[in-house]
């Protein structure tokens, strides 16, 4: 295979253009491009910001209040101050720095003010370039009812459903009766799954309908409760089509991207080209993605989605996406193409670089290629999102040199992740000469990968390469429901496990306080020692998980152990005669140990939570979260004790309303309170039956991780007759 990897397009003098206009059309402006202002944040702001330092275009990036110690503040020709953390969408005060600061260009990554018409049309009135559509084109394709419209006209299919102004509760009813059940609900200014609703019966469309209303008005403001009805395919595919176009009438689709695994709406990994799609289905889908492009007059980067029903082959427009998207490099692994530096020349008015043949040549040669978004969220507890600081973030590994491994990256060690945007701490994008190859790649490098402070969907997604389904390409939006019991099989601890960790707390214990004439690992041939520690199973995929588990660590000799490790209902198990080495770098303890028959390597990180501490233990490529337990008496002395009758918040949040009060009777699975953290809404259920004895907070209060939301009244004890 010829690689074309690190093939780079020819620049042009100052970026001008010698292609020759469409007929009959005047010349475009072109605009030779030196400096930028990137508004964004994260790893959309530094990958931009590596794209025009590589073309000679002077960058600058903005942060906020929350960013001012980010990664990405510290990238750019210079950065710049916004103040509060929704600054980000303050776009009188970003135009404001550019105009101050004499920067040429205007660049919105994606999210914010990407795909903003207003804003994009007051860059225009006041003479800076806005990287990206017209402002018309944003309008029309960010409008889901007119957008539909336009899609009809262009003959560009549609799925069924009503898309009017008229929004009354039984006329929006009777509308989902003719379109028939079930019927996905969603908001005219929709993405990212909010105030998206699937509804599977009549009588909860009534319910679904208030609760999606309210949730796209608090995502996009006035207006955005405007809901839209339409047919929901059972049994969909999430396929996108990435189109560019230039302002010389030239428009190409660069492959398409299947985007079918999501949780709450949202993509969790896209790949490319799609598996399983039939050839005549997928240059169909490529033509009718230029034809939607061309119906609005479209200029730069932009995505088509269409849902595709796996029952008939047939698919449907669903929406454009009228900005780079956060999974363009799966297309610039496939077509060994910088999307980024093909915004730039569009925008600086040139045409395209290549032809659609062209562009279909570089796709033969380049295989298949798949980005996993890594989120900081739990999986195994519903995806709940988490927040926090990385205590410690190891993301680059021995790939780094392999052109087929890129990883895009805003955070590292030490970083905050804050509750205030979304969560995506990194994305990791492989290529492989098929699709297989670049599966097993992605699991080869994740399996590396160590990430300490909040919870990840890392394991997930090592599962997700394991899982056979998704190997053979037999994808579906709800594939993570179809598959749950794969995903989340618990799995077994094993022994050696607790050993090493074991291992290395105690030598991080002994370096920080080492027993009068001995440190562990370096006393005398004749020196003996001994130290308990108990862990408990903090881990979800675990089968074990609460199992309290003890570990002695003897020393015998220089480097020399036995490690017993004993469990609940089952006889010790004792590692006699254990070489093991231990090396402390920072947060991190490195432990090698010999075991019988086995070298085992693993990285134990610990970290401290109020008056616990937290073990996770990176082995054989899995990592498992244990707590180390106090002795008794520590907890006898602070008064330690488990807060019971409660129900705490899984995360840092905003409450959004209680939905009982005082005094009241619920049942298991009752709805309590309505919280919001990462813009998602979360509803959060009775652990029992019971009598509210006490509601902690009220709508609008911002609680932290375990802060307790709901008290029961606790049962009478039953008195020994």
């Amino acid at each position: 295979m010829r690689s074309i990897r690190n093939k780079r397009l020819p620049v042009r003098a100052r970026y001008l253009s010698t292609a020759t206009a469409a007929t009959g059309s005047a010349q475009p402006k072109q605009t030779p491009l030196n400096s930028v202002l990137i508004a964004n944040r994260g790893e959309i702001a530094i990958r931009i910001n590596k794209t025009a330092e590589r073309m000679g275009i002077r960058a600058t990036t903005v942060y906020t209040d929350v960013d001012a110690a980010s990664w990405h503040a510290s990238s750019g020709f210079q950065s710049l101050a916004l103040g509060p953390s929704n600054a980000y969408l303050d776009g009188d005060k970003i135009i404001s720095l550019a105009k101050k600061n004499g920067i040429q260009a205007l660049h919105p990554g994606y999210g914010f003010l990407s795909e903003n018409p207003k804003f994009a049309e007051k860059c225009e009135q006041e003479g800076i370039v806005f990287v990206g559509p017209p402002a018309s084109a944003m309008a029309d394709m960010g409008h889901k009812a007119r957008s539909k419209e336009i899609m009809t006209d262009a003959n560009v299919p549609c799925v069924p459903g009503y898309h009017g102004a008229q929004q009354g509760e039984q006329f929006l009813l009777e509308k989902a009766r003719e379109i028939e059940f079930p019927v996905l609900l969603k908001s005219v200014r929709g993405g990212g799954g909010k105030g998206m609703r699937i509804v599977m019966t009549e009588e909860e469309f009534i319910p679904q309908l208030n609760s999606a209303m309210a949730e796209a008005r608090a995502s996009f403001g006035e207006g955005g409760e405007v809901m839209l009805v339409e047919k929901y395919i059972v049994r969909p595919r999430h396929v996108e089509v990435q189109v560019f176009a230039d302002k010389w009438g030239n428009t190409v689709a660069l492959g398409e991207r299947d985007c079918s695994v999501q949780r709450r709406h949202q993509k969790i990994l896209e790949e490319s080209p799609a598996p399983e799609l039939d050839e005549e289905v997928r240059q169909d889908l490529w033509n009718k993605a230029r034809q939607a492009a061309s119906a609005v007059g479209y200029v730069g980067a932009g995505t088509v989605e269409f849902i595709l029903d796996k029952d008939t082959n047939k698919f449907y427009f669903m929406e454009m996406n009228t900005r780079l998207q956060v999974e363009h490099p799966v297309t610039e692994m496939v077509t060994g193409l910088d999307l980024v530096e093909w915004q730039f020349r569009v925008a600086a008015g040139e045409s395209l670089p290549l032809t659609q043949a062209e562009v279909e040549e570089n796709m033969r040669q380049l295989g298949a290629a798949i980005e996993a978004r890594i989120y900081a969220e739990n999986p195994e507890k519903g995806f709940l999102p988490d927040s926090g600081k990385l205590v410690h973030a190891y993301l680059s590994s021995s790939f780094e040199s392999d052109p087929d491994v890129r990883l895009d990256w805003g955070f590292k060690s030490g970083s905050t992740i804050s509750e205030a945007y979304d969560g995506m701490i990194a994305k990791l994008i492989v290529r492989g000469e098929t699709r297989e190859r670049a599966i097993a790649k992605m699991e080869s490098v994740l399996r590396k990968y160590q990430v300490v402070g909040v919870s990840t969907n890392v394991e997930f997604l090592k599962r997700l390469c394991q899982t056979p389904a998704f190997i053979e390409g037999d994808v579906e939006t709800g594939f993570i429901d179809k598959w749950r019991d794969a995903l989340f099989k618990p799995r077994h601890i094993k022994n050696e496990v607790f050993a090493q960790a074991a291992l290395g707390i105690v030598s991080k214990q002994l370096q920080s306080a080492p027993p009068q004439g001995l440190s562990l690992g370096f006393g005398s041939q004749s020196a003996t020692s001994e130290r308990k520690v108990a862990f408990k199973v903090m881990d979800g995929y675990s089968k074990e998980e609460g199992e309290v588990v003890e570990a002695s660590v003897a020393q015998t000799a220089p480097s020399i152990f036995t490690i017993t490790v004993t469990r609940k209902g089952a006889e010790p198990e004792a590692f006699s005669n254990i070489t093991s080495s231990h090396n402390n770098h920072g947060d991190v303890v490195s432990v090698e140990s010999f075991f019988l028959g086995e070298r085992i390597k693993s990285s134990v990180v610990p970290q401290s939570l109020e008056n616990d501490i937290k073990i996770t233990i990176f082995q054989h490529g899995i990592k498992t979260d244990l707590m180390l337990l106090p002795p008794k008496w520590y907890e006898k002395e602070l008064g330690l004790k488990e807060v019971s009758a409660s129900v705490a918040a899984p995360m840092p949040c905003k409450v959004l309303k209680n939905e009982v009060e005082e005094g009241q009777k619920v049942k298991k699975g009752a709805p309590l309170v309505v919280i919001e953290s990462m813009k998602m809404e979360t509803v959060i259920r009775s652990p029992q039956d019971g009598v509210i004895k006490k509601l902690a907070h009220k709508a609008g209060d911002i609680c932290k991780a375990g802060t307790v939301l709901v008290m029961f009244e606790e049962e009478p004890e039953t008195k020994e007759p």
